[in-house]
């Protein structure tokens, strides 16, 4: 596993938090996993997951936001494990004040960068991502830092069951070109690719996406398979 120190770019805080907001953060803590960044767990060691999956197929969401996609599944979905991972401590707090006005039980958090998260989760361990309205990186010299490039795809292909889904949704059509480009070779298979009103069955619209369908942007919705 490795251990190298990495380079993190996009926010972590955004506007000053409400009162109700701080209180919600209150309950990250018994939220999180344990043993995911690099000071909890230098060796790198495979987490043990039984506790949150107690059987249970494990999804991921990668950058849920405001958490409403999030949120959604794991209400609609109590037969499966989800984990969202997320830096920004703001969405973090939007989706703490969700999960206890729900009492949800069936998720936990990463509150950091997915690639400590990979580093540790146990291999073909994931049976869906969710990849939603992710950061665009709309500059030429930026495209890098998208998640849909080599180093990310590498690592989550490692994490994934043979023949589990990968579903980004993006309004950003430059981001689908890149996402055609290299997901596939990261070792997927294009399934599905659909425009407005081809979403998923179970899919649930985002902040994210209602504002681009206010701004004149279309989704467009990417299904994969991790191939076998």
């Amino acid at each position: 596993m490795t251990t190298e120190r990495r380079n993190f770019y996009g926010r972590i805080h955004g506007k000053t938090l409400r009162a109700s907001q701080r209180d919600y953060l209150g309950d990250l803590e018994a939220m999180s996993l344990r043993g995911v960044s690099p000071a909890e767990n230098p060796a790198r060691t495979p987490l043990d997951l039984t506790g949150l999956t107690q059987g249970r197929p494990l999804w991921l969401e990668v950058g849920f936001g405001g958490g409403e996609h999030l949120f959604h599944m794991a209400q609609n979905h109590p037969d499966v494990a989800i984990i969202g991972a997320e830096p920004f401590v703001n969405g973090i707090a939007m989706l703490l004040g969700k999960i206890r006005a729900a009492a949800v039980t069936n998720l936990a958090l990463h509150p950091g960068d997915v690639r400590d998260l990979f580093d540790v989760l146990p291999a073909q361990s994931l049976s869906k991502v969710f990849l939603n309205y992710p950061d665009p990186w709309p500059k030429a010299r930026h495209h890098r830092r998208r998640f849909v490039t080599p180093g990310y795809l590498a690592l989550l292909a490692s994490r994934m069951k043979p023949g589990a889904e990968f579903r980004v949704a993006t309004d950003i059509p430059d981001y689908v070109r890149q996402t055609l480009e290299e997901v596939p070779p990261a070792g997927f298979d294009l399934i599905h690719q659909g425009g407005l009103g081809e979403h998923w069955s179970d899919w649930f619209s985002t902040r994210y996406e209602q504002k681009a369908l206010r701004e004149g942007r279309l989704p467009h919705y990417l299904t994969f398979h991790r191939k076998g």
